[in-house]
């Protein structure tokens, strides 16, 4: 069989493997398949990244790179068969691939559409609200993120070489900063299609993205403080990376992902025979099988009440039995093999060390039936479980992860030893917790949060739509204290933020307009040429502003509103009631009525670009307004966002002020506008 070369992509060339590359076998028949590595011109990457990808990436705006990372979704999801195809090679199944390959797909469309509804269209990100730092407004405060002018170095493991990768150049990309992705050498062979499918595209700039199949060599020795490096890998490995002089000396950005001793708790109210302990027994067993349990998310521990353990011993190892081991290419196969022999090995050293303190009652890793493939040959293993008698005396059983289909059962006393045992393993990505029992759930949270980047709950209401333990979604953040890494992920725009530096900018409202691209109160009001309601989106300006005539509140007003609405609240009814209130000086007129005389004042109600209002934001009522009063409107333009070709949202800044102009209330009004 002919090896094929696995080339590196550094400074716009791909690269053959050279002196020292590794010959990488298939998972399946152990037969060499791949070879990479070999020297690269490490300091060419890093000033290409910096000199021409950097720059490229920050004149986009977050949504141009938001669109960018779409164009590339879609890019990918051709080729989808292709990366299948190649992956069984690694051990995966199908099932898998759409774990890994699906799954990256489906994160980098998530920031895609996270960009473009949570960041703005330009280059400055506004991280929380504006702080007034003087007394009259003139001196304000602003923390702002903007890209880091460095490079990004992910350092990836073998179980996920697309999800891996695009869970972590996603974020990078939309933050604009470029990045050099070094994939575990064992199935580098798969992320190297995926990168050849991007780059090939068009759709990123130049030095935007850079491969390593191979070693980085002394890359490590040769960052500064704008770059960033993320690491998924074992615990020692992140170590000796973490503790790199120029790292440490250059404080430079260090994300890990890392060991992790993952606990699934069945819940002290849960029976045999309901529908959460068959859940259980489900979870359980697919996190011990999906990948062949190669996984940083998997169940390594699992955490019944001491009443329950024979039962749930007995339910899931009929699950297990049921399932086929083999050749990931055949549809009967529900667990291939494990990513090498080397692997292979590894996880007998850790199972066996496992077995000091627990007995193995399920999988004999002697003696197995492997369907379409040669189990000597290949890496496979069956699921393997164990049973721990004495998890207090139990050392290895919360310090050892045998990275493959292993998990020990281990019996708790009441909820707080639970939470106890699950705290044992000093630090973890994901715990999960089955119970229909809030009370459980909440302390639960209370007593393992402390110890876990994620928390999963499940029963019989959410569990036909949940995704499951072992799965870290975009939209929450992935990570977790102590032995698993003490960094974070994903996350959404979290994850965006950690290749951005966050900024404190204090000056006068229209310094801080200016930069943020948001208009800020107390800055500069333009004047435009017509009514903003009848201005299409592309021609409103930030800070284009009206002011109306007043309008009097009169008592017939407050009363009449009160009849036709059926909103007869005393304040607004009972002159005594009213004066009683220690907020009010007598009857007041409605709040809702004072949105709707605004409306009135500043909506021109012929049709024009204005297509809907879509809701209003941070509504604040200031102070009372009596019959007798008068209200007018400052409307302004505070922030525009493109939402497609037709039409953007507009964001305006609200404030009503009586006769004496004073605030009586505030808010932010969202319509859509034609462009």
């Amino acid at each position: 069989m002919s090896l094929s070369d696995v080339k590196s992509f550094a400074a716009g060339e791909w690269i053959a493997p050279g002196d020292g590359a590794r010959m990488i076998a298939s998972a399946v028949t152990g037969d060499p398949i791949a070879r990479a590595g070999g020297a690269l011109p490490v300091q060419e990457m890093l000033d290409h990244a910096r000199r021409v990808g950097g720059p490229a990436l920050r004149k986009m705006t977050f949504h141009d790179r938001a669109r960018m990372l779409k164009a590339l979704s879609i890019e990918l999801g051709k080729h989808k068969q292709a990366l299948y195809d190649l992956s069984f090679n690694t051990g995966a199944t199908q099932s898998d691939h759409l774990i890994d390959i699906d799954g990256g797909i489906g994160t980098m469309f998530v920031f895609a559409s996270k960009g473009r509804r949570e960041m703005p269209d330009g280059h400055v990100y506004l991280d929380g609200e504006v702080e007034q730092l003087s007394r009259d407004g003139t001196f304000l405060g602003q923390h702002v993120c903007t890209p880091l002018q460095g490079v990004a170095v992910h350092i990836n493991a073998f179980n996920f070489p697309v999800w891996g990768m695009l869970e972590k150049l996603a974020p990078t990309l939309l933050a604009g900063v470029p990045a050099i992705v070094k994939p575990a050498t064992a199935t580098c062979y798969v992320t190297e299609l995926a990168v050849k499918i991007m780059l090939e595209s068009g759709l990123l700039p130049e030095g935007a993205l850079q491969l390593v199949a191979g070693g980085v060599g002394d890359m490590l020795d040769r960052l500064g403080c704008q770059d960033v490096v993320s690491f998924t890998g074992s615990a020692a490995t992140a170590l000796s990376l973490r503790s790199n002089d120029t790292i440490l000396r250059n404080s430079v950005r260090f994300v890990a992902e890392q060991d992790s001793l993952n606990a699934s708790i069945l819940g002290p109210d849960v029976e045999p025979g309901s529908p959460e302990f068959d859940l259980f027994v489900k979870e359980v067993s697919r996190e011990m099988t999906a990948k062949a349990g190669q996984k940083c998310t998997a169940i390594r521990r699992i955490l019944v009440p001491e009443a329950r353990q024979e039962a749930l011993i007995e339910a899931l190892s009929a699950r297990l039995s049921k399932t086929v081991i083999g050749d990931p290419r055949a549809e009967t196969t529900r667990m291939g093999a494990l990513v090498s022999g080397g692997q292979k090995a590894d996880v007998l050293e850790k199972a066996a060390l496992i077995s000091e303190e627990a007995e193995r009652v399920f999988g004999d890793p002697k003696a197995f039936e492997v369907h379409g493939a040669d189990a000597e040959k290949g890496a496979f293993l069956p699921p393997m479980l164990f049973h721990c008698a004495d998890p207090d005396a139990g050392i290895r059983v919360h310090d050892t992860e045998a990275f493959g289909p292993v998990s020990t059962v281990m019996g708790y006393r009441d909820l707080g030893h639970a939470v106890e045992l699950a705290n044992r393993g000093q630090g973890s990505l994901v715990a999960s917790l089955i119970t229909h029992d809030p009370a459980v759930a909440r302390e639960v949270v209370l007593g393992a949060g402390a110890f876990h980047g994620r928390i999963y709950i499940n029963d019989r209401d959410s569990m036909k739509e949940s995704t499951g333990h072992g799965s870290p979604l975009p939209h929450m953040v992935h990570g977790g204290p102590g032995r698993a890494g003490g960094g974070e992920e994903l996350g959404g725009v979290r994850g965006v933020k950690h290749y951005m530096q966050r900024t404190a900018i204090q000056g006068s409202p229209e310094m801080l307009s200016a930069i943020g691209g948001t208009w800020v109160p107390g800055a500069r009001e333009i004047a435009g040429p017509a009514h903003p309601f009848t201005r299409r989106f592309g021609d409103l300006q930030i800070g284009e502003t009206i002011h109306t005539d007043p309008r009097e509140v009169t008592l017939d007003d407050i009363e009449h509103f009160a009849d036709f609405t059926g909103d007869t609240f005393y304040a607004h009814m009972d002159q005594e009631a009213a004066e009683r209130n220690p907020f009010f000086p007598g009857r007041v007129a409605h709040g809702y009525l004072l949105l709707s005389f605004a409306a009135g004042l500043f909506v021109e109600p012929d049709e024009g670009p204005v297509l809907a209002n879509t809701g209003l934001d941070n509504l604040r009522f200031m102070k009372p307004v009596e019959a007798g009063d008068s209200v007018k409107v400052r409307l302004t333009v505070k922030k525009k966002t493109p939402r497609n070709e037709e039409y953007g949202e507009v964001r305006w800044h609200v404030t009503l002020t009586n006769q004496d102009d004073e605030k009586v209330a505030e808010y932010e009004l969202l319509t859509m506008n034609a462009y």
